[in-house]
């Protein structure tokens, strides 16, 4: 019997075909687990991080809500912004997109990133 994360595993083997970043437009992954939130600007030309944040900074830490996603978002932008990126690719990590995925994607979209 196939668990939850068995599908969402598979479903992001499926995203992970047709989502690639470059220098120009990384690819901004987002992780979430039961205690943090990760998101991350990957260049996978270079195979580099670009830029990294998550709930595990002092600024955003002991919360795992959408609110927390979405100052999580406005900080990824903010840092997107000051590396000189203004375009990205939204890289899910198979799961659904509502929730504090959503709430990422569209803190994001309001600082000025384009998804």
């Amino acid at each position: 019997m196939k668990t939850r994360s068995d599908y969402r595993k598979r479903r992001h083997q499926r995203l992970r075909k047709k989502v690639v970043g470059t220098t120009r437009r990384p690819r901004m992954c987002v992780s979430v687990s039961n205690k943090h939130i990760y998101v991350q600007l990957v260049d996978d030309g270079a195979a580099a991080t670009l830029a990294a944040v998550s709930t595990r900074s002092k600024e955003l830490a002991g919360k795992n809500n959408r609110d927390t996603a979405q100052r999580l978002g406005t900080k990824a932008a903010e840092i997107a912004k000051a590396k000189g990126i203004g375009e990205v690719v939204f890289d899910r990590g198979g799961h659904a997109y509502n929730g504090r995925v959503k709430a990422i994607a569209e803190a994001a979209r309001a600082a000025g990133i384009k998804l």
